[in-house]
């Protein structure tokens, strides 16, 4: 229980990637974080293939200096969540507090709008290569790495390796 009295939050808007949610939740939890599902609103979130999901906190409540880490899962979420002030600094704060940051996929978009790519090395869905790039990132094609503090995940098929690498970062970042 290496991650045990770890708040984590999950951040979720409508279409999230279900899988890149569920996945890490359950692998936080196993690790005994406290994992938060926060929304911009506290209404049942729909996922890209179906799931739902409730969130426990709205994200404008969280305070990175409550927050252990932040994970963004992709789909279609990332664009809605991308677009709200709340959020961007959020990541943005994050990231100055060199807390963990999981970007998996589309999860991208938050960090390219919050303004924490520029020189570093990223990865994540195709369809969001060029926007890195754009945003100043180097991009990389593997599964996951950890750039620093922050853990890159590509795409649903690499959650594993996603999951393994935030699980690192998380653990040396307790001290673990």
């Amino acid at each position: 229980m290496r991650l045990s009295g770890k708040q984590i939050a999950i951040l979720l808007a409508d279409g999230v990637e279900d899988l890149e949610y569920f996945v890490p939740f359950m692998r936080l939890q196993e690790e005994g974080a406290d994992v938060v599902p926060a929304g911009l609103e506290l209404k049942p979130i729909r996922g890209k293939n179906g799931l739902t999901i409730l969130p426990s906190t709205r994200i404008e409540s969280l305070r990175s200096q409550d927050l252990f880490a932040v994970v963004v899962p992709g789909g279609w979420a990332p664009d809605r969540l991308r677009r709200s002030t709340v959020v961007t600094n959020l990541i943005r704060e994050m990231d100055a507090a060199r807390k963990p940051v999981g970007i998996i996929c589309h999860g991208g978009l938050v960090a390219i709008s919050a303004g924490i790519v520029r020189g570093r090395r990223a990865t994540g869905s195709l369809g969001i290569k060029d926007d890195l790039i754009n945003a100043g990132a180097v991009w990389v094609d593997q599964p996951a790495f950890r750039e620093g503090h922050l853990a890159w995940g590509r795409v649903v098929a690499d959650i594993p390796a996603f999951c393994r690498e935030l699980i690192a970062a998380l653990s040396e970042a307790a001290g673990a």
